[in-house]
């Protein structure tokens, strides 16, 4: 396998140098013709050579989790720096291959049903609530920040976040606001807190529903947020409000038209929607595998083509859409700080090989926004034509300047 691997990064590598140190300690530059990013990596085993060689997009991360595979010289994310920049020119023939079947398959691979929506979201939003104390800001918003600036502290940002998608929705005090996906409940209960609003938030993980109901109490608002665990497809109530953070990731595509659908019968006649998800610049994808078995099963980051078929579909009006490019990244870089400056409290947590599958996912994470076109989306929705102002000036004005 050593010579099948060998044929392959000579083809995959087109940008910078990679050294190889193989399991006998021979050891093979390979080195592309554009200009870009030097790393190195030891591959320990022959099993780790085979995996590569087979179904990369799976094999690199489960052989850094299990130690077959590990940075030299460099660290994980200078390595993964250089591997993913050139994992956007073709050049690995069995990856090609592997993606192609995925792309088929993704219709399949996406199918959330509710039964099986509850099992993904349990796969990573159930896991000790502690884990995310270890990287989130005090609110624990497990989303892009909002970086008017550049160079705010996260909590900052997070709270620049939920003040940018306020302005959106056009709050009144007493409006009723639903949010879909309502995490720990931080965007709840601030619309409630901060614009009068009366909130319903609705998930599916049963850790998040507990924080967010004793956060509700301790902040005296249970009177104004309701927090339940309800899937989307069983609402069976009208709001003024409807807000979506992180959550439209988890839907799959053959449910788009459902999840539109259901937003447009849920908002009373000039209601607004604000939806905020990962998107793609590139066009239709699929999901890398080893994200979709240890990270998040059934999610997938569309491209707006996709989602804007579905809503043209449903008929609602697209009042406003705005891509935030590289906010996630800037996020994803305080997360990654502060994991590490953490990790032993992660190991002792879970052990070794998760804080080491928490760890690449992050680097993976950001660097899907750095060099591999992911990005930020929100796109308000209304019924109206009508229900917004005619310019975008009210959101300048209800956020304020820029301090």
């Amino acid at each position: 396998m050593n010579h099948l691997l060998d044929r392959i990064l000579r083809h995959f590598i087109s940008s910078g140098r990679l050294h190889v140190t193989w399991p006998d300690g021979a050891q093979t530059v390979y080195e592309g013709a554009a200009t870009g990013p030097e790393a190195a990596m030891v591959l320990k085993d022959a099993a780790s050579v085979r995996a590569l060689s087979l179904n990369p997009g799976l094999a690199f991360g489960e052989g850094y989790m299990n130690g077959g595979i590990e940075p030299k010289d460099c660290t994980l994310y200078q390595l993964l720096d250089l591997l993913m920049l050139n994992a956007m020119s073709p050049g690995h023939l069995p990856e090609q291959i592997a993606a192609s079947f995925r792309y088929a398959c993704r219709s399949w691979i996406q199918f959330n049903p509710i039964k099986r929506s509850r099992q993904n979201v349990a796969h990573h939003y159930d896991l000790d609530s502690r884990l995310y104390d270890l990287f989130l800001d005090k609110d624990r918003q497990y989303s892009c920040a909002y970086f008017r600036r550049g160079d705010e502290t996260l909590d900052d940002a997070q709270s620049a976040k939920k003040k940018h998608i306020a302005a959106k929705l056009l709050l009144k005090p007493g409006m009723e606001v639903l949010d879909i996906g309502c995490g720990w409940g931080g965007m709840g209960l601030t619309l409630a807190r901060d614009y009068g609003a009366i909130v319903t938030g609705i998930t599916l993980s049963e850790e998040q529903l507990t924080i967010a109901r004793q956060r509700a109490r301790d902040e005296g608002l249970e009177g104004r947020v309701r927090f339940e665990m309800l899937d989307y497809r069983n609402l069976r109530r009208r709001f003024d409000r409807i807000v979506s953070v992180g959550m439209f990731e988890h839907v799959g595509v053959r449910h788009y038209g459902e999840f539109f659908d259901i937003v447009k019968n849920s908002l009373v006649d000039d209601g607004v929607a604000l939806i905020h998800s990962i998107g793609r610049n590139d066009g239709p994808g699929t999901t890398n595998p080893w994200i979709n078995k240890y990270i998040f099963p059934g999610g997938y980051s569309p491209s707006l083509s996709e989602v804007l078929t579905a809503v043209e579909k449903s008929g609602l009006w697209v009042t406003d859409c705005e891509i935030l490019r590289l906010h996630y990244a800037k996020t994803i870089a305080i997360w990654r700080e502060r994991f590490a400056a953490n990790r032993a409290r992660a190991v002792a947590l879970y052990d070794e090989r998760f804080a080491r599958m928490f760890e690449f996912y992050l680097d993976a994470a950001e660097l899907s926004f750095r060099v591999q076109g992911h990005m930020n989306f929100q796109i308000q929705l209304s019924p109206a034509i009508e229900a917004v102002p005619l310019t975008r000036d009210y959101m300048v004005e209800a956020e304020g300047p820029v301090s």
